[in-house]
């Protein structure tokens, strides 16, 4: 999964995790680093690889030891967390998250965390500025909103996300081999990667559909979409809905989400059924709405349902009530 990432860029090879980390927390973004058994490490198999590239920061690294992460101060960036390998334990303020291999997060400037990698972890982490981040959203959808572009905390499995995947591997594989100074080759990529990151992550941009007001026919697709969640939709149903080929479905949502149609499907059920537990509605138990909108395998259900949101969804109502 991403082979040969800035093989090129090289920091450290064999390095003590507190020299990755003192590095990582001069250009990266700072925090402090501790021993998970509290007793300083003596391994040599911290490894870190980074480039800026185009106003992104890209770096590849692994402590090669238990490690606790603290964030004390703000950091002023958005942070695109991709895990390689191992796991990430991620502590925000109101959940925990645990990022397994080919899960991806995207942290917000100013969000308070803290996370516990595993000695085998492995993350790709991109830097992004706002301001980067402010003038895609601004092309795309013409507004910000009043507190800045805000993603939300989920979980997304780009191992099913097979379009996101390549495109990343190939930044990282023209990251790899550019040569310094050459931002106008590079900058396309950068916007490629930003316009990915708005369509596959949610966010609080002002209009859900902004981002493809443009094509009034698959704005279309979704509202049916949003408003027979509970159906079980198909390919065909929607090609009919939208008067359009099923190829053509299919193109729509691979151009707009980098997803299957049924995917996204999908994922549209479980961001509403998650709403539903986590809100006022009366609900008995996890069984009654997960058979409600359509999930019969109910343990397939329970996996995708933590893959995409860092918890089981009993662990969601639980927390409700």
């Amino acid at each position: 999964m991403l082979s040969n990432v800035l093989s090129n860029a090289v920091v450290f090879a064999q390095a003590h995790p507190l020299e990755v980390s003192d590095y990582f927390s001069r250009h990266v973004g700072h925090h402090i680093l501790e021993f998970a058994d509290r007793v300083c490490s003596r391994t040599q198999a911290s490894r870190l690889n980074y480039r800026d590239f185009a106003g992104l920061g890209l770096a590849s690294i692994s402590y090669g030891d238990k490690v606790n992460v603290r964030c004390p101060e703000p950091r002023e960036i958005y942070h695109f967390q991709f895990v390689a390998r191992g796991e990430c334990l991620w502590r925000f303020p109101d959940k925990n998250i645990r990022l397994l291999p080919g899960q991806a997060l995207m942290v917000n400037p100013y969000d308070r965390v803290s996370l516990t990698y595993s000695a085998d972890c492995e993350k790709v982490i991109v830097t992004v500025p706002p301001a980067l981040i402010n003038e895609i959203c601004l092309d795309q959808a013409g507004s910000l909103p009043r507190e800045g572009v805000k993603f939300s905390s989920d979980v997304i499995d780009l191992s099913e996300s097979a379009c996101f995947l390549r495109l990343l591997d190939v930044l990282l594989a023209e990251a790899n081999g550019s040569e310094l100074g050459l931002e106008h080759v590079q900058r396309p990529y950068r916007e490629i990667l930003i316009r990915k990151l708005l369509h596959q992550f949610s966010s609080n941009i002002a209009s859900e559909h902004g981002l493809h007001a443009n094509d009034p026919s698959f704005c279309h697709l979704l509202a049916y979409i949003e408003t027979n969640i509970r159906a079980d939709l198909s390919v065909e149903e929607l090609a009919q809905v939208g008067n359009v080929s099923t190829r053509t479905v299919y193109n729509l949502f691979a151009k707009y989400f980098s997803v299957t149609p049924k995917l996204f499907i999908k994922q549209a059920k479980l961001k509403s059924l998650r709403e539903d537990l986590a809100g006022g509605k009366a609900i008995r138990n996890v069984t009654e709405v997960a058979l409600d909108y359509g999930f019969t395998h109910l343990g397939r259900f329970s996996s995708d349902y933590r893959k995409m949101f860092g918890e089981l969804p009993s662990e969601t109502l639980q927390r409700r009530r």
